[in-house]
């Protein structure tokens, strides 16, 4: 049982980079995969990034492969999105979430815990 809050996001031009944090309570947090989705206006939630529960296995999303990076740091309760070369269809809600999985799958319904959101937009 975790819970979780994003923080990081904000306004930058494309090309630009953000790296957005996600502070989890609770003394379970190196149980369980962690993931990063997104959701923009008008759009499904789609799955970003993710990572096992050593964070020794990831994966990101084809539309952000080569740009946006997954850690985390299980002694600090921490998961983080690095993202670079940023452009404007980035642009989006971030959301962190910890799955009930044994591995961090790209299905949101997977996912029990989430936080509230950190935005992000991209201008061109």
């Amino acid at each position: 049982q975790v819970q979780l809050v994003e923080s990081g996001g904000g306004l930058v031009q494309a090309g630009g980079s953000l790296r957005l944090s996600c502070a989890a309570s609770g003394r379970t947090f190196s149980s369980y995969p962690m993931g990063w989705f997104r959701q923009a206006p008008g759009k499904e939630r789609e799955f970003v990034a993710g990572i096992s529960r050593s964070g020794g296995i990831t994966t990101v999303a084809d539309s952000v492969k080569g740009r946006f990076t997954i850690s985390r740091d299980n002694v600090k309760n921490s998961v983080y999105l690095q993202m670079i070369s940023l452009k404007p269809e980035d642009t989006a809600v971030y959301y962190c979430a910890a799955s009930v999985g044994s591995t961090a799958t790209t299905t949101p319904r997977q996912y029990a815990y989430w936080g509230q959101g950190t935005q992000v937009t991209v201008s061109a």
